[in-house]
């Protein structure tokens, strides 16, 4: 584990009476975290988490509105700031505060948009008559993904392009330097290849030729 995962680690059990930071301002604790030697600020690194864990899960229910998530975001955040305070990116230490808020739009932001790209190319995978509910979503997307690398190349980069960079058909023809048309049949059949995959996994416990990879 590294030192930052350590600070993250025993914040959870150490409090700022304990460390004798209390009086200390945010800039201070940031400050003190990016002018010490690598593994010296456990103390400040675990106070900057107890002061703002708790906002960035906040943050993190709001919009990410999963409890399990939003832990994944407060300790995701403070980590990435603790490193960029000891690389001596964090050109404001006053403003740590904002630097965190900003930190949290960010992730949260990117973590939307994976979550929202995979159930959209989920969606069309998910035949209702055939899931007793509930449905096991993560299994579905851990069965889409193995589908799509079983794809050849062009197929799947054209729904990578659909589904994840959100492009359309004119965009990813120009990339490709095909037709418009040839884009949307090759979408056509790559859907179709890999919705019969999925089937044929789902039916087989997720696993197919065999139950070999």
């Amino acid at each position: 584990m590294t030192a930052a995962g350590a600070a993250v680690s025993i914040a959870l059990v150490r409090g700022s009476t304990e460390t004798g930071l209390s009086a200390a301002s945010d800039g201070e604790i940031a400050r003190s975290i990016a002018s010490a030697p690598p593994g010296a600020a456990e103390a400040e690194e675990s106070e900057l988490y107890r002061r703002f864990a708790h906002r960035v899960r906040m943050y993190g229910r709001k919009h990410l509105r999963d409890d399990a998530a939003a832990d994944d975001l407060a300790q995701q955040v403070l980590l990435v700031t603790i490193e960029r305070l000891r690389a001596g990116e964090v050109r404001n230490p006053d403003g740590i505060g904002s630097f965190i808020l900003g930190t949290s739009r960010m992730l949260a932001d990117s973590t939307g948009r994976k979550t929202r790209r995979r159930e959209r190319l989920t969606a069309h995978f998910h035949v209702p008559e055939l899931y007793a509910e509930p449905v096991n979503v993560a299994g579905d997307i851990e069965i889409v993904e193995r589908c799509l690398h079983r794809l050849g190349e062009r197929d799947r980069r054209v729904l990578v392009l659909t589904f994840y960079v959100e492009k359309t058909s004119s965009e990813i023809a120009s990339e490709l330097g095909v037709s418009g048309t040839v884009v949307r049949v090759a979408r056509h059949r790559a859907l179709e290849r890999l919705r019969a995959c999925v089937l044929l996994r789902r039916g087989s416990g997720g696993q197919v030729d065999g139950g070999k990879e």
